[in-house]
């Protein structure tokens, strides 16, 4: 049996005939366990959060979307329509025209919103379905829009109000001053048939319309768009479906999948969840230092021992190996206990709600194996660590003594 494992044991277990170093030791592996579970908590909870936010942009967010590289919109022949059809790995794709729109409604004007023009098969690339809470989705080739919510309360523009209808300006291209404010707007007289509910950002932003609308709009013509999108088989390769897609349309066009889609929103989550770990590792440090404190006050009580240890033949390297698994030990066990605590906690909240954001809301929590993992090695590096600097305290005329 390795000696100063089968020693270090003995002393992790055993009571120290001085109450104030067990009261220290306990407290000192109540501080890790304490320490790992919250460390867990904390990061499911981001995770949570996480996925709570990107489920909404992600309604409306395709697998694969194309871009212009260069300027607002390209153009897209039959034959490279008909071989994205031909293309197995793609169930569905729709073409979209965006522009900022300034919209009036009933004496009132909002010049923030974007109009999304897309066809048909938009609805086969994203569940519009569950995102119009009232009214219904446009009929094609037809004068109605979709508003977000946020636009609606701002305007107080209601579903199917024949009487009043929602007036959409987009400036004309071109150059020079503006002469006549009559002919400086393309403009569409259209009614409003449902209200979708996103999230607060694409609420404020977006009003959906026909394609051909859109594309009357901005003055595009019937094969120029500023935008494909593209719904995949599930169980596809995203790179190989890039590859296939970016042969068909060429370099003109540049593909972004959800999560480029949601670029600055993923480095805000990510930052934010980096600055929590940092900050909870940074308590957990300071948690650490009662290892530190206790391994230290056992080196003094078993002092005497330690002069035994020394006459029997153990090297100064052989206790300091036992202090130093020692506190391993103590830190790895602790880490553990947390984590399971930590487990069955966020597996509760999941399961149950108990902590609710309203009455109808539990908190968002998500069980990660990467988190469970990172709290471990965490636990792990700084418990060995700490190990390290307490076992080092122990010299040749200290164990002599």
């Amino acid at each position: 049996m390795n000696f100063p494992l089968y020693i270090a044991k003995r002393y992790l277990l055993s009571k120290s005939t001085n109450n104030a170093i067990n009261f220290i030791t306990i407290i000192a592996a109540i501080s890790v366990v304490i320490g790992a579970l919250s460390l867990f908590i904390v990061l499911s909870g981001f995770a949570g959060l996480k996925d709570f936010t990107l489920q909404f942009t992600s309604l409306i967010d395709p697998d694969l979307k194309a871009e212009s590289v260069k300027g607002k919109s390209f153009t897209v022949s039959e034959s490279e329509l008909k071989a994205l059809k031909n293309e197995e790995g793609i169930i569905a794709f729709s073409k979209v025209v965006e522009e900022r729109v300034l919209i009036s409604f009933d004496e009132r004007s909002y010049p923030d919103a974007f109009v999304k023009g897309v066809d048909s098969n938009y609805k086969l690339v994203n569940a519009v379905d569950s995102i119009v809470p009232i009214g219904s989705w446009f009929s094609g080739k037809s004068n109605q829009i979709v508003v977000g919510w946020g636009i609606s309360n701002r305007l107080s523009i209601g579903v199917l109000d024949y009487g009043k209808t929602v007036d959409l300006y987009i400036p004309k291209p071109g150059k020079g001053q503006v002469t006549d404010i009559k002919t400086a707007f393309n403009s569409v007289k259209a009614i409003s048939v449902g209200i979708f509910d996103v999230n607060e950002t694409l609420n404020d932003k977006y009003v959906f319309m026909p394609i051909e609308m859109a594309q009357h709009l901005v003055d595009y013509q019937n094969n120029q768009v500023s935008a494909i999108e593209f719904k995949l088989k599930e169980g596809v390769s995203e790179s190989d479906m890039r590859d296939k897609i970016m042969t068909i349309l060429g370099d003109k066009v540049v593909l972004k999948n959800k999560s480029e889609l949601n670029d600055a929103l993923h480095k805000m989550l990510n930052t934010e969840n980096l600055a929590v770990y940092l900050i909870f590792t940074l308590i957990l440090i300071i948690a650490l230092f009662n290892v530190i404190g206790s391994i230290i006050m056992m080196i003094l009580d078993k002092k005497k021992t330690l002069h035994t240890l020394s006459n029997l033949g153990a090297t100064t390297g052989d206790i300091k190996k036992i202090f130093f698994l020692q506190g391993s030990m103590m830190t790895l066990f602790g880490g553990l206990i947390g984590l399971i605590l930590g487990l069955i906690l966020v597996w509760l909240q999941e399961t149950f709600g108990l902590v609710k954001l309203t009455a109808t809301l539990p908190y968002p929590m998500s069980i990660k194996f990467e988190n469970v993992v990172l709290v471990f090695v965490t636990i792990t590096i700084l418990g060995i660590g700490a190990s390290k600097i307490a076992s080092s305290r122990i010299t040749k005329s200290l164990v002599s003594a």
